[in-house]
């Protein structure tokens, strides 16, 4: 009885090991720095020689990582004491994490026996990217150094990707000096920035180490493949010496836009709109120029995108065109409108149709292209004499006039400024005010000649003072154009609380300009020349440091109260200073 239910016990382990499978997927580990590589482990373990693996490895969605490697082995053994065939698959998969945070890993899929497996998902934690070269570089430089931070490291070809600029520091007042931010320049990408206001400092930053944003900037690649992004580069500014300090190299991957681009495709990636306007207000007509204008308005590469231009045609003259942007950093790129502002004549009259070239661009939200085809301006050119024929009697004649006005000119009297112009009106408001200015002169040319009088008395009496050197005339001189600043930073200080931010900006180039006349100084370079010679070089790298300082304050796309109030402290202090 006893070696029957022995037999039974081993009868039913081999029916339990016979024809078993085992599908498992792992991590190396859990948590891993932005520099780290995530290696995949899959196994899949076959018990029973019946058992056959109908499909490959489906692995699940990994477009969050860069796929650098993979290999697999396969072993097969045979279990001597159940004499069972056992086949195992090992997968290897490195992968280098595109963003930081928490990514989730899928499950893997595999059919054995017309029977499909798979394994649990499960989270990999990404921790914040940070190049500890950059650490070890800047020991130097104080203890500062600059960390370039870029989330969206896929992206397609000429889409954008933000970047940000993070200072750290075990010491906040080093935060403070870094200065003179150079945003990476490089032949494969187009760099465009979206502020550098600095953000509130963050006490909890990597290491424990205060942190603070300094700029945000907009990184457009123009080439597919693996794109690295150039350091970023700044200066620590202290009062015994300057260090420059630079960030860590970003690299993405940018993903080939997808085949089957319309013909006149180029390289506009966005969300666009075309369309094309006359803006000339007369008439059109036959050999005389129009302004044509070419708009493309929308959100994503506009400033390095190629326009669409005006087709050639035997019906007119095109011309070279002026562009102009009015673009500001939008969500999903660089937003705005670009103009091209092109002189068009019409050689013939009659019925004229100004036509773009055809028109497409890439959205990556829906990943396809539209195309919006050909653009079309329909004008009806009118002949010299039709023009004529249409014109009322008054306005024959006032072109009769202006062509002979400005035909016959003569040496005494400059008749061409008796032009008459279309529809004009007399304004008998601007007779009056004429008349109140010429009396107004007269009465002050009387006061001036009666206070000339007097002064000519009083010189006669008054015994005249010796004139003195060159340098103390000079110094007269400057004591009666000094102006009293003090009205400019009362002035400034209301600008800056009421958001007057423009006025803000004019009001400080008429006081640089004021100051610049106490010492008769014209450009901004002399006058730093003159500050470096006369009130030392600290003073006039100070000067230097402003003035750069307003220029990024003054074309930051957002404005923040907080830098303007430290800006205007350093206006009070400088000038100040300089106005001794």
């Amino acid at each position: 009885m006893q070696h029957k239910l022995i037999y039974i016990l081993l009868t039913l382990a081999s029916v339990i090991t016979y024809g078993q499978v085992n599908l498992s997927l792992d991590a190396d580990k859990a948590e891993y720095s932005g520099k780290d590589i995530v290696n995949l482990t899959i196994i899949l373990e076959l018990n029973g020689s019946d058992l056959v693996q109908q499909t490959g490895f489906q692995l699940p969605d990994l477009s969050k990582f860069n796929i650098i490697g993979s290999g697999s082995v396969t072993n097969t053994v045979i279990d001597p004491a159940t004499n069972t065939l056992i086949t195992q698959k090992v997968s290897r998969i490195a992968l280098e994490p595109k963003k930081k945070g928490k990514i989730k890993i899928g499950s893997v899929l595999v059919t054995v026996n017309n029977k499909i497996y798979k394994t649990e998902p499960f989270d990999v934690n990404i921790k914040e990217i940070i190049d500890r070269r950059s650490l070890a570089a800047n020991n130097t430089s104080n203890d500062v150094f600059l960390n370039m931070e870029i989330e969206d490291r896929d992206v397609y070809q000429d889409q954008p990707t933000i970047a940000v600029l993070r200072v750290y520091s075990r010491n906040i007042d080093n935060l403070r000096k870094v200065k003179n931010i150079h945003l990476p320049e490089q032949d494969n990408i187009n760099v465009h920035p979206i502020n550098f206001n600095k953000s509130e400092i963050d006490p909890s930053g990597y290491g424990n180490m205060p942190s603070q944003v300094l700029a945000m900037f907009m990184v457009f690649p123009n080439e597919a493949g693996f794109v690295e992004v150039p350091a970023v580069s700044a200066s620590v500014s202290s009062y015994a010496n300057k260090n420059k300090i630079v960030s860590n190299k970003v690299k993405i991957n940018v993903r080939k836009l997808p085949e089957g681009a319309p013909e006149c495709f180029k390289n506009a990636v966005g969300n666009f709109n075309v369309s094309v306007y006359n803006t000339t207000k007369e008439k059109p007509e036959a050999k005389r120029p129009l302004n044509v204008v070419v708009k493309v308005s929308g959100e994503g590469n506009l400033p390095d995108m190629e326009l669409p231009k005006i087709v050639a045609s035997p019906d007119y003259e095109v011309f070279a065109p002026k562009i102009t942007a009015k673009v500001s950093p939008g969500t999903a790129g660089m937003k705005g409108e670009i103009l091209a502002n092109y002189v068009v004549i019409p050689n013939k009259s009659g019925a004229i149709s100004i036509k773009t070239e055809q028109f497409a661009f890439f959205d990556p939200e829906s990943r396809e292209y539209i195309d919006l085809g050909q653009k079309a301006l329909e004008l009806n050119a009118l002949s010299h004499d039709q023009i004529m024929e249409a014109r009322s009697t008054v306005e024959k004649v006032n072109e009769y006039t202006n062509n002979l006005l400005e035909t016959v000119n003569t040496p005494v009297l400059k008749t061409t400024s008796f032009k008459v112009k279309e529809k004009s009106k007399f304004h008998w408001n601007i007779l009056f005010i004429n008349i109140g200015i010429l009396l107004g002169l007269f009465i002050v040319y009387l006061l001036f000649k009666t206070w000339q009088k007097k002064r000519t008395l009083v010189r006669e009496t008054v015994p005249s003072k010796p004139l003195g050197s060159v340098a103390e005339t000079e110094k007269e001189i400057r004591e009666l154009l000094k102006t009293d600043i003090n009205d400019y930073f009362g002035y400034l200080e209301n600008l800056k609380d009421n958001g007057e931010y423009e006025k803000f900006f004019i009001t400080l180039e008429e006081l640089d300009q004021e100051v610049r006349n106490q010492y008769f100084q014209g450009s901004v370079a002399e006058f730093k020349t003159f500050l470096e010679n006369h009130k030392g070089s600290s003073v006039a790298e100070e000067y230097n440091n402003l003035q750069q300082k307003v220029q990024m304050e003054k074309y930051a796309p957002v404005k923040s109260a907080e830098g303007l109030e430290e800006l205007l402290k350093t206006i009070v202090n400088l000038y100040s200073q300089i106005s001794k």
